[in-house]
């Protein structure tokens, strides 16, 4: 995949290299938010024209960086008015996610059980979060749903996850709490 370039991409990358290398995930999360949020507020970073470019039919992936030397891999996602996820997981993977541009509504699930076919989730909370916020979510607390609660504007947030993020675990509703499993391809919208 090719490197996006944009304006303060130099400075975004330093300070997510400078985050990565603390001794634990609660330590590196935690540099990981404090930088996104610094970087959000600051102005000095310009994301490239495409993450503003919405996709009609699911939220849009695209990769901006990927660290051959720390593995983190960066992502921002477009979401359109309503658009957003059902439950699912980063696959054993920490993740930090900022709000670039308008709100998302994040909804954190508890799992209280499983069995081989079904999966039990209560939600364990929701936050409203908008831009300049970064939240971080650190297996095995990583069940989530994301949506843009707005029915006019775009949201643009940033992802940066321990590694690519190609695929992940999705749950659909079955009743009572009840969920079935899948998993889901996580292709990467065009760029250009």
């Amino acid at each position: 995949m090719l490197a996006i370039d944009f304006p303060g991409r130099r400075k975004l990358i330093e300070s997510l290299d400078a985050a990565v290398t603390q001794p634990d995930t609660a330590q590196v999360t935690r540099a990981l938010r404090d930088a996104l949020c610094r970087m959000i507020r600051a102005t000095d970073v310009e994301l490239p024209a495409c993450v503003f470019e919405c996709c009609a039919d699911h939220y849009a992936r695209r990769e901006l960086y990927h660290s051959d030397e720390h593995g983190y891999c960066v992502v921002a996602m477009t979401w359109s008015p309503g658009q957003g996820t059902p439950i699912h997981d980063h696959h054993g993977m920490w993740c930090v996610e900022g709000v670039w541009r308008g709100e998302l509504e994040v909804v954190q699930y508890e799992l209280l059980e499983h069995d081989e076919r079904r999966y039990r989730f209560r939600p364990a909370g929701a936050i409203q979060a908008g831009p300049g916020s970064a939240g971080s979510l650190i297996p095995p607390h990583e069940y989530h749903t994301i949506r843009n609660p707005s029915d006019a504007d775009v949201t643009v947030s940033l992802h940066v996850y321990q590694d690519r993020m190609t695929c992940c675990s999705v749950f659909e509703p079955l009743g009572d709490e009840w969920y079935a499993r899948g998993e889901r391809e996580l292709p990467q919208d065009n760029t250009n």
